[in-house]
């Protein structure tokens, strides 16, 4: 008897929070919002970070709660987003495809001014005074932007320069914020011709260190009918919402630099 007391109050008290848990359960339950799993199972699944988001999920609680935007997706096609779009009751604007473009083609004409024996990396590289190449403002070569692609659109030519796939490309820019020289610019899809330089100084100095940089001789300028190009800060500057990728530029430019994108 003695036993048998203190296992019946412990029986009814276990009975009492057990029922006490389960009413709380229901009661203080936050209801899940049911458009979460369908937007998120709408996203691509890459879990990039391009959007400032922990990953797809993230993304998806973002434009929920209203603290991001669709457009801040970069992966997600253009129909995807319609979709979302339509789930949360909301219009969006279509916007131009684009894909990474580099601004430069020297790679191994560029010498080196120094032996680099550090960190194969861009970044890393760019500390040792700016870079082991003789022009300031060329590609180091070491495929840091093809380390942080999460598309492996990007890879590196037999020049030691980052080849773009325009088909993998999804615009996540991460390689135009991994770039410590900042050659790389996202442009529209459609756009052909572009300058492979990123150079900014005299064309004199330019062509003692390149055989292939822009040394800002204006042919281009001439040469376009549209206006769409100009030689600013001593480099030549397409303005693709005027260009019409006639190629004339490419024609007229000494040095190769304007090119046709294959």
């Amino acid at each position: 008897m003695e036993i048998l007391i203190p296992i019946l109050i412990l029986g009814t008290l276990g009975l009492l929070f057990g029922v006490g848990l389960a009413f709380a359960s229901k009661k203080l339950a936050v209801q899940a919002d049911q458009r979460l799993e369908k937007i998120h199972g709408l996203l691509p699944g890459a879990n990039c970070g391009a959007c400032g988001g922990a990953g797809c999920f993230g993304f998806a609680e973002g434009i929920l709660s209203g603290k991001m935007e669709i457009s801040a997706c970069r992966v997600a096609e253009e129909k995807v987003k319609e979709q979302i779009a339509a789930i949360l009751g909301q219009k969006i604007e279509k916007k131009v495809k684009r894909t990474a473009l580099l601004h430069c083609n020297g790679g191994r004409k560029i010498k080196d001014r120094f032996d680099y024996n550090g960190i194969k990396d861009c970044v890393a590289a760019n500390l040792a005074l700016g870079g082991q190449k003789e022009c300031a403002f060329g590609c180091l070569g070491f495929g840091t932007c093809v380390k942080v692609c999460p598309f492996g659109a990007i890879s590196m030519s037999g020049q030691d320069l980052p080849v773009v796939d325009k088909d993998k490309c999804k615009a996540c820019n991460k390689c135009v914020l991994v770039c410590p020289k900042k050659l790389f610019e996202l442009v529209p899809v459609s756009a052909k011709v572009y300058v492979a330089c990123s150079s900014h100084d005299t064309g004199k100095d330019t062509k003692a260190v390149c055989p292939v940089g822009c040394i800002a001789c204006r042919l281009c300028e001439k040469a376009c009918k549209f206006d769409a190009i100009q030689v600013i800060d001593n480099l030549a500057v397409i303005d693709y919402l005027k260009c019409t990728s006639c190629g004339e530029c490419v024609k007229v430019c000494p040095m190769k630099t304007i090119q046709v994108r294959e």
